[in-house]
């Protein structure tokens, strides 16, 4: 019997990390050479976070950069990996009788490809990103992952891509080597032992995680791609932090592998 994919959850951070040698890229290429060769990425991206759940469906889809204020360097980086409309379609069919809308007009944003193009930098293996509905709890993100589980069986890469802190308004911009602040370490380490114990309800409802959560969590939208990632988990599955550390004092990179 063929063993299931991992899955992954990434902590993508800033869009210049897709054209930096730091142990954050080099992490992720590490992780690309570690697991089994995928037949196709499913990614779950912070940066597609919409009221409504929709599935890219296109054969090509387009690199987005959807950022600004950076290095041009930054905007002429395509990476050109196929889609799969047939893996949409399976998407839909498995996440049925929910509403699940082919797209033909998003794309690969950066919380996917700045994070791709160092773990499959041929980019020769088709990607196909699910929306975030921002009208919706976490216990239902958490279920969408649940329900997701069997493509790890059939050869399916399922990623989730976002920060498990993320509080931009503490960020210290143009400091490097900032200390990351005592609040960011203690929700880390909090949401660790969780992961590592395989509780998942206090991260589920990481809103009654008190102060340390509230400035770690102000938004959802980078933290929620983490539940789809250990939704997917198996009694004897292990849990691994494959690249640490936290980016400009308040914006994890913590990497969490699941099988």
């Amino acid at each position: 019997m063929t063993m299931p994919m991992p899955a992954v959850f990434f902590g993508h951070g800033n869009p210049m990390n897709a054209v930096l040698d730091n142990a954050y890229s080099r992490g992720w290429a590490a992780i690309g050479k570690a697991i089994p060769r995928p037949v196709a990425v499913l990614s779950v991206s912070a940066h597609w976070y919409i009221p409504g759940t929709f599935v890219t469906a296109m054969p090509a889809p387009q690199t987005i950069h959807d950022f600004g204020g950076f290095p041009q360097e930054l905007y002429r980086i395509e990476y050109p990996a196929p889609g799969d409309p047939a893996l949409a379609d399976r998407v839909r069919d498995m996440l049925a009788p929910m509403s699940v809308e082919p797209d033909g007009r998003w794309g690969l944003d950066h919380g996917t490809w700045t994070v791709l193009r160092h773990v499959f930098p041929r980019a020769d293996i088709p990607v196909v990103q699910l929306s975030i509905d921002k009208r919706q709890p976490a216990e239902y993100h958490y279920e969408v992952g649940k329900r997701l589980a069997p493509l790890r069986d059939e050869g399916v890469l399922i990623v989730g891509s976002g920060n498990l802190v993320h509080n931009l308004h503490a960020y210290a911009w143009g400091r490097h080597g900032a200390e990351p602040f005592d609040w960011a370490v203690r929700f880390e380490n909090q949401a660790r032992d969780l992961l590592l114990s395989a509780n998942d309800g206090p991260l589920i409802a990481y809103e009654t995680l008190g102060r340390d959560a509230d400035l770690s969590i102000p938004t959802p939208d980078h933290y929620l791609p983490l539940l789809y990632v250990i939704a997917l988990r198996r009694e004897g599955d292990p849990v691994r932090f494959p690249v640490e550390g936290v980016d400009g004092g308040s914006v994890s990179m913590l990497a969490v592998t699941v099988g």
